[in-house]
């Protein structure tokens, strides 16, 4: 998909020859137990964990938020904060022909652990934008580690690091090394966090959630660097994720948490095919499967009941039976269920409906049969839009952002993140809006939703009287009826959200900001709303600190609601959740619209839940729309040849698809906003382009079907694949 070197640079170590390669695993984790001790109690966020990782295979780690991944992860190089601390187990690291070291016995601040890491296991944390310091640039921070810990002088160490920034597939690697990590992407500072990690050449990469908030192009070839550098380097991977369908792409084996224990172990085609444990099981039911024979909004989605109990709370016997549909009466919440082994000693469960042979009990409820072949969504009613009436009519919308420098802060140029872009929205409707980072979606919905003001164009909004009006030509004081038939639901449900204020002041307060409802009213408006999204009313004295991130996601659901609109424009609602939680959510938002007969202007970077939740789909790209059509067209045939490399960028949850995606070949080309090129705009990545027909002439959105719209030249004349 992208132009990766085959080889690995000539200044690293011949990875892999001075490394054990008999049958001892690299690493194994036996028993591991990290703890918290705070004022309210002991936190056991790992209680019991074991792992086994063998040399040159990924090991995939998923579960729920607050069921340990992270902290295992942190344990093993000894990087837990305080006031938390591993106390009891064992980390034995054996990378090569001597004997295994205790990892966990090691001095946190010492010598030894502190050569192991990096030098031995390299870590690529979830947040790519917070593991680089802004002080220092990119060749600072990579010179560093290999100053440390291979002894180089400054000018190796930046030879070395611009080849391994060229390793890992980045552009004008002399520019970048020199440059700092609020100039570059995520995906491109994501990469350089991996080039940091592989820099010493470690026999064991810990990702820590490496494609969780990067888009589905970024995120394909993050996964396919690692695949070739785990080729080129023989290095094991703990990969840590929620996303099932990267797990099916990736994956030797999987190791399934809950609550600080391995629920379920086994291989990728195992655990995907025949799962054992009722806590896999429901994993797998949460996903929604992109299939473009269907049409859009199949219905519900199946979401694990309730939430993942606090670890200082954890529930007696199996912890997962507070949530399991098969948990049977007297067992399940009193007795720890039994380590069971499934067809040999690779395909474990701790469960209690199983015997020691691996066979149902007779007198045990049945397990739901659930694998990823058979995933069945029951259907659900949802208005039809309108498409006699639309509800929003955006015209030729244009945003541009000045660029400025020098001492005077004069303008030298302008990104233009929203270009010209036509939309409609029919009532009723759900309209997907999707595309990479930095194409310019979240803009296009803050100038609809006019907390930005757009440098030209029209947003004619059709109110209640049926009446057109131009929003984009109001002044603030004109704005205020509209903003609340017009709301948002914003992507991050920590940092939306006021810590100091309770639910009762958030949620209320659209509600006084326009002169809806006050005093007792207002709070009996805000009790009913919270329990509209399943939330208590009683949680209305409540810190947001106190929820989790679904519950806090429901929050800016309800917050958005409070004020009865017409419009959501939700901006990846659902990108930061599990995919229990995001099944509930999903779940939620098409109740809503039910309820309120809402229209939903939905932006995502998840090509599957925009084709389970949407109507209508409009791609984007560079500020431009490039392709709309109804879900189900666009999925089954894109016209676009940039629409066709989203969706073949997309893993699916099946590993026995693994390596069928015959993904297209797009250059990795990082695209200035400010200095756009000329013609088409995807010309510079489109494997399709013909001649200079597409470098000097911009192609106009124009009908290349019934009711579906392509900015191409060629549309007409290329057959693209959707979704198989």
């Amino acid at each position: 998909m992208h132009a990766i070197p085959t080889q690995a640079p000539s200044v690293m170590p011949a990875g892999g020859s001075t490394r054990r390669q008999d049958d001892e695993p690299l690493l194994r984790i036996d028993g591991l137990r990290t703890h918290f001790f705070t004022n309210e109690g002991v936190v056991k966020a790992v209680d019991g964990m074991d792992l086994t990782v063998p040399r040159g295979k990924t090991i995939c780690v998923v579960g729920e938020s607050g069921c340990g991944k992270s902290i295992t992860a942190r344990s093993v190089l000894q990087l837990v904060d305080r006031p938390g601390r591993i106390v009891g187990g064992e980390v034995r690291w054996r990378p090569g022909t001597g004997p295994a070291t205790d990892l966990a016995r090691l001095d946190p601040a010492g010598e030894e652990i502190r050569r192991i890491r990096g030098g031995e296991i390299g870590m690529v944390f979830q947040e790519p934008m917070a593991s680089l310091s802004p002080m220092y640039t990119v060749g600072d921070q990579l010179a560093e580690t290999l100053r440390l810990h291979q002894g180089l002088t400054r000018e190796q160490a930046r030879e070395k690091g611009i080849d391994l920034l060229r390793w890992v597939g980045l552009p004008r690697p002399e520019r970048i090394f020199d440059s700092y990590s609020f100039q570059m992407s995520g995906g491109m500072c994501q990469r350089v966090v991996i080039a940091i990690a592989l820099s010493c050449d470690p026999a064991l990469l810990i990702a820590d959630e490496p494609t969780t908030a990067l888009d589905v192009t970024t995120q394909a070839r993050i996964i396919e660097l690692l695949k070739n550098l785990q080729d080129q380097n023989g290095m094991a991977i703990v990969f840590i994720t929620h996303d099932l369908g990267v797990v099916a792409e990736i994956a030797d084996d999987v190791t399934v948490m809950y609550l600080g224990k391995v629920a379920e172990h086994g291989s990728v085609d195992e655990i995907f095919s025949n799962p054992k444990h009722p806590y896999t099981q429901s994993l797998l039911r949460s996903i929604p499967t992109m299939r473009s024979s269907s049409g859009a909004g199949r219905g519900r989605l199946t979401a694990i009941r309730g939430m993942v109990p606090h670890p200082q709370n954890r529930p007696s016997g199996c912890p997962f039976h507070t949530r399991c549909d098969s948990a049977i009466p007297g067992t399940c919440e009193s007795t720890e269920p039994p380590l069971i082994q499934f067809g040999g000693e690779g395909h474990r469960a701790l469960c209690h409906l199983y015997d020691q042979s691996g066979e149902l009990r007779d007198t045990s409820p049945k397990p739901p049969v659930m694998s990823v072949a058979t995933v069945e969504e029951p259907q659900a009613k949802r208005p039809s839009p309108r498409a006699d009436a639309p509800i929003l009519d955006v015209q030729g919308l244009t945003m541009h952002f000045p660029v400025k420098s020098g001492l005077l802060q004069r303008t030298r140029g302008y990104v233009r993140a929203v270009d010209a872009v036509d939309l409609k929205i029919n009532a009723g409707e759900t309209l997907g809006l999707v595309g990479e980072s930095g194409c310019g979606k979240t803009t296009l919905g803050r100038c609809i939703a006019r907390i930005l003001t757009p440098t030209a164009g029209q947003i004619h909004y059709r109110g209640t009287d049926g009446e057109s009006v131009d929003l984009a030509g109001l002044r603030s004081r004109d704005l205020q009826r509209y903003r609340r038939q017009i709301r948002v639901i914003f992507q991050d449900p920590h940092s939306s959200l006021n810590p100091r204020m309770t639910l009762g002041q958030i949620i209320g307060e659209p509600l006084r900001a326009n002169r809806i409802a006050e005093g007792s009213e207002r709070e009996d408006r805000v009790a009913e709303m919270l329990s509209r999204v399943g939330l208590r009313p009683e949680y209305i004295r409540r810190y947001p600190h106190a929820f989790s991130g679904g519950e806090r996601q429901r929050i800016n659901i309800a917050r958005a609601l409070i004020t009865e609109p017409r419009l959501v424009i939700a901006d990846e609602a659902v990108s930061a959740l599990d995919v229990s939680v995001r099944a509930q959510i999903l779940n939620l938002l098409v109740d809503l619209q039910a309820e309120f007969d809402l229209t939903y202007l939905f932006v995502s970077h998840d090509l599957s839940v925009v084709e389970h939740i949407s109507d209508r789909v409009t791609v984007m790209y560079l500020g431009k729309v490039v392709e709309s059509a109804a879900t189900a067209d666009l999925y089954r045939q894109p016209h676009h040849p940039y629409a066709e490399t989203l969706m073949r960028a997309v893993p699916v949850p099946d590993p026995r698809l693994r390596g069928s995606r015959n993904l297209p070949d797009v250059p990795d080309d990082v695209l200035d906003p400010a200095n756009p090129p000329p013609g088409c705009p995807f010309h510079t990545r489109c494997p399709h382009r013909r001649d200079n027909h597409c470098d000097d002439e911009v192609p106009q959105l124009r009908s290349t079907g019934p009711n579906r719209h392509t900015a191409c030249h060629y549309a007409e004349s290329l057959t693209l694949r959707g979704v198989s």
